[in-house]
């Protein structure tokens, strides 16, 4: 089987806080909104926005733009994503909290992996473990934040065709979910873990280990509502039975997961479930429903790589401006650096003048002391 490359992103990865909601209409708002993003990323967009108008505080706008950065991920919208996450960035460098600068870092760590440049991706990660060392011990942020990193971790690897170490980061992952007292909060990121953990087993030809995981994955998503998780799952065992050439129960799992996702607007989802399809209708030597489907993936295709030049041309922007502000700040260190060595050097001048003016007045006292010791003499 050819490995399956393109994964499906940690929606909320970044959004298992355990913030204490307070009983306002914003918070009722908010947590609307996130209920949507999975299978109406529109509507949680707009709420977002709304939102975001009258933002009372930091942290607040900070989970906002992080929501909105997620919607828009939902929506393969990568461009408008970069924008949210690193206006969500930009505000957490303002806060000392190291839970949210993790959250955030892990956030825009998500998009990079999901825009393939694996390597950035991977320096995000790293500055992101730093801040959930600050993290207490056993505090639930810790292991959501810990879980997050090694999934996305995994997720790098898996892109790499490296299932045996994608697995072990997988699986480090579900075993800090499995640590987080409220699992509710989990079963989103947990069924999109299994779901790559059911890849992983399909790529190593471990079969049967690959339909439970993705059978998981569907029971993750449904305690969630998650519609477009469950899409994604189906389209994983749909695979399975491709492989064993039952290739129109494949379809009905695969009509099925189209079915479900179809308010989502995931074009990944639906460039993977088109070109299934075709591939399976083409097995069976349905000529017309093939090309259709065949069609619709490409476009798809064409669709989501436009959006990824888009977000390629800002992240190349963004670390303009990153290598930009590092550049200055190494020129200002050097200036003090400067500046200071020119001050000591003075203050050494200075103290040098000192003990050479202190020692020749000693010098011309010892000498008339030595001329009077003469005359007396």
């Amino acid at each position: 089987m050819k490995p399956f490359l393109k994964i499906v992103p940690l929606f909320l990865l970044f959004f298992c806080t355990f913030t204490k909601a307070q009983k306002t209409p914003d918070s009722v708002l908010i947590k609307k909104a996130k209920l949507e993003i999975y299978d109406n990323p529109d509507k949680a967009i707009k709420i977002g926005e709304q939102l975001l108008k009258n933002s009372p505080d930091v942290k607040t706008s900070i989970n906002l733009y992080m929501l909105l950065s997620t919607a828009n991920i939902a929506k393969r919208n990568f461009d408008k994503s970069l924008k949210y996450i690193l206006k969500a960035k930009e505000l957490s460098q303002k806060t000392n909290d190291p839970k949210s600068q993790a959250g955030v870092l892990i956030s825009v760590a998500i998009q990079y992996q999901q825009m393939e440049l694996f390597s950035k991706c991977l320096e995000t990660l790293n500055e992101a473990d730093q801040y959930i060392a600050k993290i207490p011990e056993k505090n639930p942020e810790k292991y959501i934040e810990t879980a997050a990193s090694y999934a996305i971790k995994g997720m790098v690897y898996k892109s790499q065709s490296n299932s045996e170490i994608a697995l072990e980061k997988f699986l480090i992952s579900i075993q800090n979910y499995d640590k987080v007292p409220v699992k509710k909060t989990t079963y989103s990121n947990m069924s999109v873990v299994y779901y790559n953990i059911g890849y992983c087993y399909l790529n190593l030809n471990q079969i049967d280990k690959a339909q439970e995981a993705f059978s998981q994955s569907i029971n993750y998503a449904r305690k969630n509502y998650a519609k477009s998780l469950e899409a994604f799952a189906l389209k994983g065992i749909s695979e399975i039975h491709k492989q064993r050439h039952e290739n129109q129960s494949a379809i009905n799992l695969l009509l099925k997961a189209e079915n479900l996702c179809k308010n989502t607007g995931d074009i990944i989802l639906n460039e993977g479930l088109y070109k299934e399809l075709a591939e399976n209708y083409l097995a069976m030597g349905q000529q017309n429903l093939y090309q259709q489907y065949n069609k619709k993936s490409l476009e798809m295709r064409f669709k989501r790589k436009q959006n990824e030049l888009k977000s390629i041309n800002q992240v190349i922007d963004n670390h303009n401006k990153e290598t930009a502000l590092k550049s200055e700040k190494l020129k200002s260190y050097y200036r003090y650096i400067k500046m200071g060595s020119v001050l000591l050097g003075s203050i050494l001048i200075v103290i040098l003048l000192y003990f050479i003016v202190k020692i020749k007045k000693q010098n011309k006292k010892f000498h008339k002391e030595i001329q009077q010791m003469i005359r007396n003499q």
